[in-house]
């Protein structure tokens, strides 16, 4: 995968490969046998200049992931999954992301103290659509499509993902299959049954699907909840 060019700022990827997820899918015949292959892009940082200053001043980062259709044998392709770290005790860090182009699905569990999961859903996404991922939710997205699936992130600076959680259960909650059926993971005890939701919009903080993701650094103030998310409970509280 080439390049990216967002405004002045041109980034190489991250790539993810197979050989970093081979045990956190579902078909573990195809992911001893296939040869490694780059998965998904990710472009990390990126800004117009005029922006620049705004970012860094509110500790944000605007990222674009670039992820081809693909079959993992019988599970479609997908994000590694992750978790966040508090921001403030008992709260972590949330996240949004839309998709700018294709179609995805956004399987976000969230976790409980005994290393379980206490509610999973997953958030059907097309173009235009922005998906919030709530305090204490991981998340996992998979190409559902097609075409090319092309999706943008606003999150905080401050802190790195939590991988290992997820990769101790060999993937999340749920495995998506290439026939659309979703299959629990065993690793997992007591998962609670899987929860169809579609996007919500968040009109007050210019959360909408007519408006692309990344205006919103034209007033800042509406991206406070990536770092104060205890201050935007009502963003949260029945969100999903």
């Amino acid at each position: 995968m080439k390049n990216i060019r967002f405004g002045s700022v041109e980034r190489d990827p991250d790539v993810r490969m197979l050989d970093e997820m081979r045990d956190l899918l579902l078909d573990q015949d195809f992911a001893q046998d296939a040869d490694n292959q780059p998965l998904y892009y990710m472009y990390r940082d990126l800004y117009r200049d005029e922006h620049l200053e705004t970012i860094r001043e509110n500790d944000i980062r605007f990222d674009v992931t670039v992820m081809p259709p693909k079959k993992l044998g019988r599970e479609l392709v997908k994000t590694k999954g992750h978790y966040h770290p508090e921001a403030r005790k008992g709260v972590p860090y949330p996240e949004i992301y839309e998709v700018m182009a294709g179609e995805a699905h956004y399987l976000l569990q969230e976790k409980d103290r005994g290393g379980g999961v206490s509610d999973v859903v997953v958030v059907s996404a097309n173009s235009g659509d922005k998906v919030i991922i709530p305090p204490g939710y991981g998340h996992i997205t998979i190409n559902t499509g097609r075409k090319r699936l092309k999706m943008a992130n606003w999150v905080s600076s401050r802190f790195d993902s939590i991988y290992g959680d997820i990769e101790e259960k060999k993937g999340g909650a749920y495995y998506e299959t290439i026939a659309g059926e979703f299959i629990q993971n065993q690793n997992y005890s007591d998962v609670p049954e899987l929860r169809p939701v579609e996007p919500e919009e968040v009109p007050d903080l210019g959360i909408v699907e007519e408006e692309p993701m990344y205006n919103m650094i034209e007033s800042p103030e509406n991206l406070a909840f990536l770092n104060r998310p205890e201050k935007f409970e009502w963003v949260f509280e029945d969100l999903y």
